[in-house]
């Protein structure tokens, strides 16, 4: 007599997990739901205990993802992808090493799910299901961080300066320009404009030495002589090789309360 196929379902979204129990149940009657749960890692602890057949792992949920969690579940069950819209998934099950339902499920695609699931009698796997859950896990990874602007490139007259960003002491955002003070060649404190707005700049630069100290101003913080308290919550910064003062808002006051 041949064993009931059993499943689960892994959807931190109660009313999806139940809807798509409901269309299973029309769609495939003898196919026990044995258990719904709530994200990657009860998934992960379910397959080691009642060891389904299959699997339908939401493609992001929290603490762990389906692909993650998909990855520890490897070979022991048929892996179906429930996506809400990600096109990389799409992409990747499209091959047909696994099998995928997008939100909100279509009972005519998951009919094509059921029909192909009943002719898998064997586990899904080996070194092609690894290579393509690996290059799904990469694909859906945050991407890295670019490295910090290391120069900037001002006008200067009729010469163009290409200025180490290591050199700034601080930045001022102008009406259209943003005011770049940095120490030149000789160590003498040097201006220039550049057009770029200090906002995009600061999206640039190292967030370890360049911290925002006012709505207009970005200072270098190992140009940084000391800082004076003064009233209502605000402050000045001094620097080491500049007559000047930077002034500092109550809003980031904050950042010099930390060191």
């Amino acid at each position: 007599m041949q064993r009931q196929p059993t499943a689960l379902i892994a959807d931190d979204e109660p009313l999806l997990r139940d809807a798509l129990a409901r269309q299973l149940a029309e769609a495939w009657p003898e196919l026990a739901i044995v258990a719904r749960v709530r994200n990657g890692r009860e998934a992960v602890a379910q397959c080691e205990t009642l060891r389904p057949d299959i699997c339908f792992l939401d493609v992001h949920m929290p603490g762990m993802s389906g692909v993650e969690a998909a990855a520890r579940i490897g070979r022991r069950s048929h892996l179906v992808f429930v996506t809400a819209y990600d096109r990389y998934a799409v992409q990747a099950f499209a091959q047909g090493a696994l099998d995928y339902l997008v939100k909100p499920v279509e009972p005519a695609r998951l009919a094509d799910t059921v029909a192909r699931l009943k002719e898998r009698h064997q586990p899904t796997g080996g070194a092609e299901l690894d290579a393509l859950l690996a290059q799904l896990a990469d694909r859906l990874r945050a991407p890295a961080a670019p490295a910090p602007l290391n120069w900037l490139t001002a006008q200067v007259g009729a010469a163009l300066r290409l200025i180490p960003v290591a050199d700034i002491d601080y930045l001022r955002s102008d009406t259209k320009y943003t005011a770049v003070a940095w120490r030149g060649d000789d160590g003498q404190p040097a201006e220039a404009l550049v057009r770029t707005p200090l906002k995009d700049l600061l999206a640039q630069l190292d967030a370890a030495h360049f911290v925002q100290v006012h709505r207009s101003v970005v200072v270098n913080l190992r140009a940084v002589s000391h800082v004076i308290r003064g009233e209502n919550e605000t402050a000045s910064v001094h620097l080491k090789r500049r007559a000047e003062s930077l002034p500092v808002s109550r809003n980031f006051l904050h950042v010099f309360r930390q060191m």
